[in-house]
């Protein structure tokens, strides 16, 4: 077995090659020079992760080991979707650890340490945690995912319309409950929106209602991708589905408020408020119609409310389940917009959305 592995001239014994001191200490030092890069597209290859991962170091500072490229190999496994990318040095390695969620072709990729990864002996072999100084935000990262973005739970929000402002994404994302953790990504040197955002939910159980109901939906002219950063698809449970229906119905009727060059108005409309049962009884309606007047009379000037009824005969009422709230001017719609989107009523969400004030005069509560 060994003459197969080292060929000896008769007569040689002991005269075996010797590994150079440099090839001993790279194979030494490979697996805390190794990092694994998980959640590949189908279309990476060797070269492209090399020159991506090379060119990111760069970005943010990370190469120590001087000039030149810090990825001296790439192995991909193409049916995982995974690879692994060596780096010169034990320090750059550590370095690439910061890289984890950063966005490689469109989507967030995985970056870890490898399984045969040993922690004490690496120790002994450089830095094992990443430099505090690394400009992180030239790749659109944030220093230790601040904000509650760290964990399993974390969301990819990608395809968003650059007009979109920060606000109106947190709305749209909060139609499934409180934000623990919001980032949206933006140029360094200008400040606009890059398209793309993280989030983490208070309560971690709606990650998969929402990347259900949101992804793929369009918004203006983009498709949206959402799905949890660090994990493929995965699908609601059956005893979710009721939820995320609802859901849906929340998004359809804020969608029309997020394309270019929606404008607040002095009209908001509002659901998940009243139920047709209440409006039913004169009685109840009435103090449904007070209680509205009082309660959202607070943010402003209220000059009218209009909560439809259903019809006696049966027919179909347009706007039934919903209430309008007219204004005096825009401030105090805008401030009772703010006071009363995702305030629990009654068990229901409320949901409040400025509503075209030409179709609320002419009394067309469907649009």
């Amino acid at each position: 077995m060994f003459s197969n592995m080292f060929p000896l001239a008769a007569g040689q014994f002991g005269a075996l090659p010797i590994m150079p001191v440099q090839a001993m200490t790279q194979q030494a030092t490979r697996h805390a020079r190794r990092v694994y890069v998980g959640g590949l597209p189908p279309t990476a290859n060797e070269q492209s992760v090399a020159t991506f991962f090379s060119h990111v170091m760069y970005a943010i500072g990370g190469n120590t080991a001087g000039p030149g490229d810090a990825v001296v190999n790439v192995y991909i496994n193409h049916e995982k979707k995974f690879a692994f990318v060596e780096m010169r040095s034990v320090e750059e390695a550590s370095n690439a650890m910061a890289l984890d969620g950063v966005i490689f072709e469109g989507g967030p990729v995985k970056v870890r340490r490898p399984s045969d990864y040993n922690p004490s002996l690496a120790a002994t072999l450089g830095p094992s945690q990443p430099s505090p100084n690394l400009n992180l935000a030239a790749v659109g990262l944030t220093p230790g995912s601040s904000g509650g973005l760290e964990g399993p739970d974390r969301i990819f929000v990608g395809g968003l319309p650059y007009y979109f402002t920060e606000s109106q994404i947190r709305e749209l994302l909060e139609s499934f409950g409180q934000l623990r953790g919001f980032d949206l990504v933006k140029d360094r040197e200008t400040g606009n929106s890059k398209g793309y955002a993280f989030c983490v939910y208070q309560d971690v159980s709606v990650t998969d209602i929402a990347c259900a109901a949101l992804n793929g939906i369009k918004m203006g002219d983009k498709t949206l991708t959402v799905r949890r950063a660090n994990q493929g698809t995965t699908q609601p449970n059956p005893e979710q589905e009721s939820v995320l229906l609802h859901a849906q119905q929340q998004i359809a009727l804020q969608r029309f408020m997020l394309q270019p060059g929606a404008l607040a108005t002095k009209v908001l409309c509002l659901t998940e408020v009243v139920s047709v049962d209440e409006l039913k009884d004169d009685d109840d309606y009435q103090d449904i119609l007070e209680d509205m007047r009082i309660e959202c009379g607070k943010f402003g000037a209220l000059l009218n409310v209009v909560i439809p009824r259903p019809n006696p005969n049966g027919e179909p009422t347009p706007g039934l389940g919903k209430v309008f709230l007219e204004y005096a001017d825009v401030d105090s719609s805008s401030k009772a917009r703010q006071g009363l989107n995702g305030r629990k009523f009654g068990g229901n969400q409320v949901v409040a959305v400025f509503y075209p004030e030409n179709k609320f005069s002419e009394g067309d509560y469907e649009a």
